[in-house]
C-alpha cells in the first residue's frame, strides 16, 4: 500500500511514521510513505502558498494552485485518481470500519490543511473523502493523517506479525478488547484471573468475550447498539 501525504511539513510526516510497526512495514516492503511538499509546487518565488481570504476575516487560506499541482504530481506518478482524503474537523469522525475500507485501496492521498483552511475550489476538484479524527481543532492535518495512516496500515496484510492482531483488538465487532495480563502471576497484591491459568481455551475464550461486552457496557455503551452480539448475549447484557 502507498500513502501519499500532501503537506507543508514533510519532515513531520517522515519522522512520525518511521518507527515501530509502520517503520518496519516500510522497511519490509508492505508500505510506502511519500510526503509531498506542497511548497515545491508554488509559483511564488518566496515559496508562499497562502493568501488573505476573499470577504475578509482572520487568518490566511492555502491557495488552490500549489495544492492542485502537488496532487497532480501524484496522479501522474501512479496513473489514476485514487481516493483523496482531506483531514478536517468539518467531517465524519474516523472509525475502525473506515480503516478497513481504506485499507482495500492500493494508493491513498492525504491532504493536510493549515491556517484557516484550503481554497474551496481545489477541494471540490480533488477530494473524495472528508474525514475528521475528532470534534476539536488542530494546527494542521499532519497529526490526523499520521493517525489514520497508522490505523489503516494495521489492516494491510503482512503489516502485523501476528495475523490475528488486527481482528481481535478493540472495536472489532463494535466491542472493546478484553483485559490483558502478563507475568508475574501476582503484582502489587493483584492476581491474574484463575481462568487465564486454567489451560482451558474454550473457557478462556468465553471469559474474554464476556469481559469485552462488560467493558464496552461500562466505557462505551454507545457502541452496543451496533455490536455483533448473539441473541443470548443481547438478552443477558442489554
Amino acid at each position: 500500500m502507498h500513502f501519499h501525504i500532501l503537506t507543508l511539513f514533510p519532515e513531520m510526516i517522515e519522522r512520525g511514521l518511521k518507527y515501530s510497526i509502520i517503520g518496519r512495514a516500510v522497511q519490509n516492503g508492505y508500505l510506502t510513505v511519500h510526503a509531498v511538499n506542497i511548497r515545491d509546487f508554488t509559483l511564488d518565488r518566496h515559496k508562499k502558498v497562502d493568501d488573505y481570504p476573499y470577504g475578509g476575516g482572520a487568518g490566511m487560506v492555502m491557495q488552490a494552485q500549489p495544492v492542485y499541482d502537488a496532487w497532480e504530481s501524484v496522479i501522474k506518478k501512479i496513473g489514476y485518481r485514487p481516493r483523496t482524503i482531506y483531514l478536517t474537523p468539518q467531517a465524519v469522525v474516523f472509525h475502525q470500519r473506515m480503516a478497513k475500507e481504506f485499507a482495500q485501496d492500493k494508493n491513498l492521498i492525504f491532504l493536510c490543511g493549515h491556517y484557516e483552511g484550503i481554497d474551496e475550489r481545489v477541494l471540490e476538484e480533488i477530494v473524495t473523502d472528508y474525514v475528521s479524527i475528532g470534534d476539536y481543532v488542530l494546527t494542521g492535518g499532519e497529526l490526523p493523517a499520521m493517525v489514520m495512516a497508522d490505523a489503516i496500515a494495521r489492516m494491510v496484510p503482512g503489516v502485523l506479525t501476528n495475523e490475528q492482531s488486527g481482528c481481535t483488538e478493540s472495536l472489532e465487532g463494535n466491542l472493546l478488547e478484553y483485559p490483558q495480563y502478563s507475568r508475574p502471576k501476582e503484582w502489587n497484591g493483584k492476581a491474574v484471573p484463575d481462568i487465564l491459568l486454567s489451560g482451558d481455551h474454550a473457557k478462556v475464550d468465553a471469559w474474554r468475550r464476556e469481559q469485552s461486552i462488560l467493558r464496552t457496557m461500562q466505557r462505551r455503551p454507545d457502541l452496543l447498539a451496533h455490536a455483533e452480539l448473539t441473541d443470548k448475549e443481547r438478552k443477558t447484557y442489554l
